[in-house]
C-alpha cells in the first residue's frame, strides 16, 4: 500500500505536467517542429505553392557562390562590428552617469530609456525624416554652422551609419541592465580602493569593468545576436538594400527570397547558415570570456 507522502508526489508531479504542458505544446509546435522542417526545407526547392522537391546540397552551394549573399553578409558584420562596440560604449558611460546620487535622476533614467521603447517603424519614419537629405533635420543643422551635409541615405558610403547612429541612441534597454550590474557591485571594493589612493579613472579600470565583465558579455552577447539579426529599420528605410546594396542585410536577403520570390527552400538555407555563424562566434565569444569575466565579487 502507497503511504499518502507517494500519493501526494505522485498528484503534485502530475499537476505539474498539467501545467507546463501548454508551454511543452507550444515549443513543440510553434519552435522545434518549424526549426526542424526548416532544415529539411533547406534540402528541398519549395515555392510554398508546390510540393517541396529534394535538390540535396544545391541550395548551400548556391548560396556560397552568390554575389548578393556575399555582399549581404559583409554589410551585416560591418554593421554588427561597429553598432554592438559603440552602444556597448554609449551605454555603459549612461549608466555611469546615471549610478551617480543626483537630484532628479529618476527623471533622468527615465529619459534615456524612452527611446528604446519607441516601435521600430515609428522610429524608422523619426530617423527618415532627421537624415533626409534635402529638408532634414540633421542636415539643416548642419548647414546652419556652414558644415557641408552629406545625403546620409543617398550616398553608400554614409547609409550604414545611418543605422549605426540609431542603434546607438537606442541603448536604453543595455544601460539599464549596467545599470543594475553597477548597483550590485559590493561597496567596500570602493572603499579598499579608496584606502589605497585610487583615483576615479583607477578604480573604473580595476574594481567597476571587472566586476561588470559578466553584464558586459551578456550585452555584447546579445547584441552580437541582434546585430546579425537587423532586419526592420533597414527594411523599412532602404527597401531593397538601396542605395547600391550597401544596407542590405542578411536578414533582408532571407525575408526577400522566402516571400517575394518564392524560394523558401533557398531561404531557409540562408537562416541555417546563419544560424550556425551566430552559433560559432557565441560559443567562441562565451570561450573567450572565461579570460576577462570576473565572477567572484568576494
Amino acid at each position: 500500500m502507497k503511504s499518502p507522502r507517494t500519493h501526494f508526489r505522485k498528484v503534485e508531479s502530475i499537476n505539474g505536467y498539467l501545467f507546463a504542458l501548454p508551454y511543452i505544446f507550444g515549443f513543440l509546435a510553434l519552435t522545434a517542429y518549424p526549426v526542424l522542417y526548416s532544415f529539411y526545407l533547406s534540402f528541398t526547392n519549395y515555392s510554398v505553392l508546390k510540393s517541396p522537391q529534394w535538390v540535396g546540397i544545391e541550395n548551400y552551394r548556391e548560396l556560397f557562390t552568390d554575389d548578393v549573399f556575399h555582399t549581404a553578409i559583409k554589410n551585416t558584420f560591418i554593421y554588427m562590428l561597429t553598432a554592438v562596440p559603440l552602444g556597448t560604449v554609449m551605454a555603459i558611460l549612461l549608466a555611469l552617469l546615471l549610478n551617480t546620487k543626483v537630484r532628479g535622476m529618476a527623471f533622468y533614467r527615465t529619459l534615456f530609456f524612452i527611446p528604446s521603447l519607441v516601435p521600430l517603424i515609428a522610429t524608422a519614419m523619426l530617423w527618415m525624416w532627421v537624415f533626409n537629405g534635402e529638408y532634414g533635420l540633421l542636415n539643416d543643422g548642419l548647414r546652419r554652422i556652414g558644415v557641408t551635409a552629406p545625403n546620409w541615405m543617398g550616398d553608400p558610403a554614409w547609409a550604414k551609419w545611418t543605422l549605426v547612429i540609431m542603434a546607438v541612441w537606442g541603448t536604453g534597454n543595455a544601460m539599464v541592465i549596467y545599470l543594475a550590474g553597477l548597483q550590485d557591485i559590493p561597496q567596500n571594493l570602493y572603499e579598499a580602493a579608496d584606502l589605497d589612493g585610487a583615483s576615479p579613472w583607477k578604480k573604473t579600470k580595476a574594481v567597476t569593468l571587472p566586476m561588470l565583465s559578466p553584464v558586459i558579455m551578456f550585452n555584447g552577447i546579445m547584441g552580437m545576436i541582434g546585430g546579425l539579426q537587423q532586419f526592420a529599420l533597414p527594411y523599412v528605410m532602404f527597401p531593397g538594400g538601396a542605395p547600391a546594396r550597401s544596407t542590405l542585410f542578411v536578414s533582408m536577403y532571407l525575408f526577400d527570397n522566402a516571400f517575394n520570390n518564392q524560394r523558401m527552400g533557398f531561404a531557409s538555407a540562408i537562416g541555417w547558415v546563419m544560424f550556425i555563424i551566430t552559433l560559432i562566434l557565441t560559443l567562441t565569444a562565451l570561450k573567450v570570456s572565461d579570460k576577462f569575466v570576473v565572477y567572484d565579487r568576494s
